[in-house]
């Protein structure tokens, strides 16, 4: 079968559960070749970068080949199964980056002043401050500091995936970051 072919596995629940019973290499080759591609398009039409998706792909079918024993085909199909376990893989990511981004904001921030050793907030203070003062912004304003700063597309990327012109885009994050200052210049 090649990779990315549109054609079905003759069963993917029997290839999961030949994978289960006798760590079948030939029936992982299957399904991956079948549904590598397919999760990857699932996690990038749910707003997923590509270069992400691809890893999150490749991670959600080696957690089939770890835990192929504890698929149940009386609860969900092979493909139903798969989806669920990327889906809750991109939660997991998601949780684990939350921080660094909301880190990320504050940096941006305070590049212009270094903290003071008698003006430092405790960090987790400082998050629930930083995420109070996102959750502030308008939904127009938010949208853009979302996607390019916590998500890291550049500028022309947010103009385009938001289909608005890239000095609407500039006007937007000017106007979050200066309001961001105001809410958070007590932190600094």
């Amino acid at each position: 079968m090649r990779r990315g072919s549109n054609t079905v596995p003759m069963d993917a629940d029997a290839l999961v559960q030949a994978i289960a019973s006798s760590a079948d290499r030939q029936a992982f080759a299957r399904l991956f070749d079948h549904f590598a591609p397919r999760v990857k398009g699932l996690l990038m039409r749910g707003g997923t970068p590509a270069d992400l998706a691809e890893e999150l792909a490749q991670e959600t079918l080696m957690t089939v080949w770890r835990k192929a024993a504890l698929f149940d085909p009386t609860k969900a199909g092979a493909g139903t199964w798969i989806a669920t376990i990327a889906r809750n893989l991109r939660i997991d990511h998601a949780r684990r980056e939350k921080r660094v981004r909301l880190s990320r904001v504050f940096e941006i921030l305070e590049e212009e002043s270094p903290e003071q050793p008698d003006q430092v907030v405790s960090g987790s203070e400082r998050d629930a401050r930083v995420r109070d003062a996102l959750t502030s912004l308008s939904k127009d304003q938010y949208k853009v500091v979302e996607l390019a700063f916590l998500e890291g597309f550049s500028h022309q990327d947010v103009a385009t995936r938001l289909s608005i012109p890239l000095g609407t885009v500039k006007s937007r994050l000017r106007l979050a970051m200066a309001h961001l200052r105001r809410h958070l210049e007590d932190l600094r």
